[in-house]
């Protein structure tokens, strides 16, 4: 029994993955959910109390395996500023997953207060991260330097969700270049 409501919550998540990456928030609903896993729209209120919740839940379950990537990708770089650049090159990678589509939609949209903490932590975590390398590129304030190139990411994810007019390889070659060289880049 058990084992049957985890593989049905396992469902359940990677159908909201998917509503969440092809139509934003809005199509996150219970009976969206239950037509897409087969279950009853009583069925899944077992399984979530709201659509905060199955939010919240996504969060918990996709940062961490997220963050772990750009951590591999960032402790196969060797130095510093391989690091740095590793660390922008996969977040940027990622953008075409479906986890991170989900998490784009999820960081968009009105979110209950547990779900904008669970994003907040997974943010200051991938700037925790990237705060030893700056640190040890000599940077007199790390954290900022660190807040400052996640913002960095975060505007060229964005260009690259719009289907902007750049190739996205441009704009992952523009930001890495912003970076580490700034606006000389």
């Amino acid at each position: 029994m058990a084992e049957h409501r985890s593989m049905q919550r396992a469902a359940l998540l990677d159908a909201a993955r998917s509503l969440l990456s092809e139509g934003g928030t809005e199509a996150l609903t219970f009976p969206a959910l239950a037509e897409r896993t087969g279950l009853a729209r009583s069925s899944v209120y077992e399984y979530f109390r709201s659509r905060a919740a199955v939010v919240e839940e996504l969060c918990g379950v996709d940062f961490p395996v997220w963050a772990a990537e750009v951590e591999a990708a960032m402790a196969a770089a060797d130095g510093a500023e391989a690091k740095v650049e590793a660390y922008v090159r996969r977040q940027l990678a990622l953008v075409g997953d479906r986890r991170h589509r989900a998490v784009v939609a999820i960081s968009a949209s009105e979110l209950d207060a547990g779900a904008r903490e669970k994003i907040r932590a997974a943010h200051g975590g991938l700037v925790t991260m990237i705060g030893a390398a700056l640190e040890e590129l000599g940077h007199a304030r790390p954290r900022l330097a660190a807040m400052l190139l996640q913002g960095v990411v975060d505007a060229a994810v964005r260009r690259i969700e719009l289907g902007a007019a750049e190739d996205p390889a441009l704009i992952t070659e523009a930001a890495v270049a912003m970076t580490l060289r700034g606006i000389q880049g």
